[in-house]
């Protein structure tokens, strides 16, 4: 499982009060999540924005996608945090749009030849170009 500072969860509740929590911190459905929640504490650790940056740009996906039908449920707040994750990533440069769908579909590929319960692993020919 993906370790969290808690410190650093604690900011970003601080500034994102919409993340799901507990009295523990924040709650995750599935591992996925809690992968994407750390990149982004990462990423705004390393510089990449600030929270207040990710807060008004989350803000704007969650706003499209009720527009586009979400019901906004809860269930799909981290597929929202993921796309704004992967919007920031590519519009502050650290990676193409064209390099995360590739990432993403060679992902989907994995995850489709893996029994359930095993890890998933990126290997070669996951990548096709």
């Amino acid at each position: 499982m993906t370790q969290i500072d808690p410190a650093a969860a604690r900011v970003a509740k601080e500034a994102i009060p919409t993340i799901p929590t507990d009295e523990d911190g924040p709650v995750f459905r599935e591992p996925w999540e809690a992968h994407a929640f750390a990149m982004a504490l990462t990423l705004h650790a390393r510089g990449l924005f600030t929270w207040k940056e990710w807060a008004e740009a989350l803000a704007a996906e969650i706003k499209a996608a009720q527009a586009a039908g979400d019901p906004d449920t809860g269930e799909t707040y981290y597929r929202h945090w993921l796309a704004t994750l992967e919007k920031m990533v590519a519009r502050k440069g650290v990676a193409t749009a064209a390099t995360l769908t590739r990432y993403r579909d060679a992902w989907d590929r994995a995850a489709d030849r893996t029994p359930h319960g095993k890890p998933i692993e990126l290997q070669p020919g996951d990548f096709r170009d």
